[in-house]
């Protein structure tokens, strides 16, 4: 189940780029679950990743070859990405797997094994497979490629119950001449990231300074993977990583830096969008916007109690217009000195709430209405300030605690 016939976009090569993927059956059979993918020498490599205290043995060996790779002022070129097993919870025994996962790859690419960052997603507490995850390697790496269906593959090789690859890509004209920024993700459940998606790879063509690429990477995360939630629950394994190969124009001015910072928050922005999409069980993509804040992060804690709320969210799901539910949660979130008669609630062109209660035009039959809409906008004004921030979410269905209820069988 998936909201909106979101198909894979054309992604265009990019110099230097390419992208292997193969069958090596971690978990399942028959489908793709080890990618990798090739980045230029001169590339620079940039990466944000989860926060969660039990983060997975691959996060922390890509940390570590990441800033390593930084410390001896070159970057990686490789990354390495499984499904099917987490390698995570996994203790010593997962961090040496990793690591040699890496130098096999190294090996057989001829590189220094810190120049590979591991991914892995899938089932935690589990030791990964290496003999099946080692012998994928070769095939992955006869099938680099750099044409767009490298990239759908390589978007179908990270995929867990995700139900389609979820892929996005922007060309603009800087300084007279075209940059592109491509991007694949993945993610369906366990998704509220705190740093990173589930897993997300975007690569562009410009060429970037590592202290402006780490920038320009957290302000993109924050306002995209970092306004998303299906269920509230951060993984172990989130990373996002943003790669500059440096084959095209130089960003470096303010009106450069711009231009740029906006393609790639469409790029950013696009791919946390299809992952709420494509959440586990999902019929309804809502956006929620707060706004009159007296903060960014008011506003965010506002839009997330309510996203967060399993009343709310199945209530999304019957299509039932309690706007009640909506109310309590905005009056649970952690905002002080609260002055709930100056809080508007909107949902859609509806006004459901003012001054402290049920707005006097509302209808049951008007609220209904939007409520069977598949795609649903909420809008909050808090009456305190200028600040304001947006939050896409799902509703929550039967077939979301199926999903979860089944997944290791």
């Amino acid at each position: 189940m998936a909201v909106g016939n979101t198909p894979f976009p054309e992604l265009p090569p990019l110099q230097g780029v390419r992208l292997g993927v193969a069958m090596a059956g971690i978990k399942k059979p028959n489908r793709r679950d080890v990618v990798v993918i090739e980045l230029p020498d001169t590339a620079t490599v940039s990466g944000v990743f989860t926060r969660n205290a039990f983060c997975a043995a691959p996060v922390v060996v890509a940390k570590q070859h990441l800033e390593q790779c930084r410390a001896e002022h070159r970057s990686p070129r490789y990354w390495l990405i499984n499904t099917g097993n987490a390698n995570a919870g996994t203790g010593e025994a997962g961090l040496r797997d990793a690591r040699a996962c890496c130098a096999e790859l190294a090996k057989q690419v001829g590189v220094a094994a810190e120049d590979i960052m591991p991914f892995s997603t899938g089932v935690i507490g589990e030791p990964l497979p290496m003999e099946k995850l080692l012998a994928g390697l070769t095939p992955a790496l006869e099938s680099l490629s750099s044409d767009s269906v490298a990239w759908e593959h390589a978007g179908q090789g990270i995929l867990t119950t995700d139900t389609r690859a979820k892929g996005a890509s922007v060309t603009v004209e800087i300084g007279n001449q075209q940059v592109t920024i491509n991007g694949i993700t993945k993610g369906s459940g366990m998704i509220k990231p705190n740093m990173a998606t589930m897993l997300g790879f975007v690569v562009t063509d410009a060429a970037i300074e590592a202290p402006l690429l780490d920038r320009l990477l957290r302000e993109t995360v924050d306002r995209s993977f970092n306004c998303i939630t299906v269920d509230s629950d951060t993984s172990t394994n989130d990373a996002c990583m943003l790669a500059a190969t440096g084959t095209g124009p130089r960003i470096a001015d303010e009106a450069q830096i711009a231009a740029f910072s906006n393609a790639l928050q469409r790029v950013m922005t696009g791919l946390a969008q299809a992952i709420i999409r494509d959440a586990e069980g999902a019929t309804k993509f809502v956006t929620l916007q707060v706004g009159e804040a007296q903060s960014r992060q008011e506003a965010l804690d506002v839009a997330f109690t309510v996203a967060h709320s399993p009343l709310v969210k199945t209530a999304l799901y019957a299509s039932d217009a309690n706007w009640g539910r909506i109310l309590a949660a905005v009056g649970r979130a952690p905002v002080n000195d609260f002055d709930v008669n100056r809080v508007v609630i909107d949902l859609g062109d509806v006004r459901l709430v003012e001054q402290g209660g049920r707005a006097a035009g509302y209808t049951e039959a008007a609220g209904s209405a939007v409520m069977a809409q598949s795609e649903i906008t909420i809008r909050i004004n808090l009456g305190r300030g200028e600040e304001s921030a947006t939050v896409w979410t799902s509703d929550l269905s039967h077939d979301y605690v199926s999903i979860n209820a089944d997944y290791r069988s």
